[in-house]
């Protein structure tokens, strides 16, 4: 080495002019090292920037709400089924209801029922019992009145009652007209025979009624031989209890029954009572 020599050069001139190409040097300053931490820092930086920030954030909200949105959709629609179920059954119910005739009617909550009138008595008394129609009135036949054609009419209907044959019936008729003339007939003999109805009067002895039958004979009271049913039905029972009546005349089998002062009057009556008696059966 020379004296005159610098050590500075000497430093400058032993160190090589250009470094050795080590790959492991390079890659230090700017290789896999050094790169990827600038890179960081770089990517730190921006999301640090206020823009970036705004940007994810509006990101990440829209994210969510569409999420959000996704979920209540799903929720609202799994909610509307039921109640689209509900409301259609209510609509048929409605519907079904207004086409009902019988449906039930609350009354409001608002409004008091109104009392219950009480039945008056008039609407609780029960109604009386309709009197039967008196059968009709016959029509007279053979110039009788209608008083003497009622009466022949109870004769009649009282032999039928006891089931005695229709010549029962003419005789008992045919009597009747030769007695009183088919008239139910006081007596003047006996005062308390007209305190009944009566259709006018006699005087023979105490004989009363359709069949002038006397009380003291033992036909009945004064009040029995005055109602012409009773007055024919004991007519009826004494000529039943006449031995062969039935071959008997009419005026015989009259006869029989009343004992007459004048047997052969009764006979003249016979066709005429006859007569009656087929208008009446």
């Amino acid at each position: 080495m020379h004296h005159d020599d610098h050590p500075a050069q000497k430093l400058t001139q032993d160190r090589p002019a250009t470094r050795p190409d080590d790959p492991a040097s390079t890659e230090r300053t700017t290789g896999r090292h050094r790169a990827p931490e600038r890179q960081r820092r770089g990517g730190r930086a921006l999301l640090a920037s206020t823009p970036v920030r705004v940007a994810l954030a509006t990101g990440v909200t829209c994210c969510l709400g569409v999420a959000v949105f996704a979920g209540t959709r799903e929720d609202a629609d799994a909610a509307r089924e039921p109640v689209a179920e509900a409301l259609a059954e209510r609509s048929v119910d409605d519907d079904r209801a207004s086409r009902s005739l019988d449906r039930a009617v609350s009354p409001s909550p608002t409004l008091s029922p109104s009392p219950t009138p009480k039945p008056t008595p008039s609407a609780t008394r029960k109604p009386a019992p309709r009197k039967p129609a008196p059968p009709p009135r016959p029509r007279p036949v053979a110039g009788l009145t209608q008083a003497q054609m009622d009466n022949a009419k109870v004769i009649v209907d009282v032999g039928v009652e006891l089931k005695m044959p229709r010549r029962a019936l003419v005789v008992a008729v045919a009597t009747a007209m030769q007695e009183s003339r088919l008239y139910n007939l006081a007596s003047d003999v006996l005062p308390e025979s007209s305190r009944y109805p009566h259709q006018g009067s006699g005087s023979d002895h105490d004989s009363v009624g359709l069949f002038q039958q006397r009380p003291s004979s033992g036909w009945g009271t004064v009040r029995e031989l005055m109602r012409p049913s009773y007055a024919a039905r004991a007519f009826y029972e004494a000529l039943r209890d006449v031995p062969g009546w039935q071959q008997m005349s009419i005026a015989g089998a009259a006869q029989a029954v009343q004992v007459s002062a004048y047997p052969d009057a009764y006979a003249r009556h016979e066709a005429l009572a006859g007569t009656v008696v087929a208008a009446l059966t």
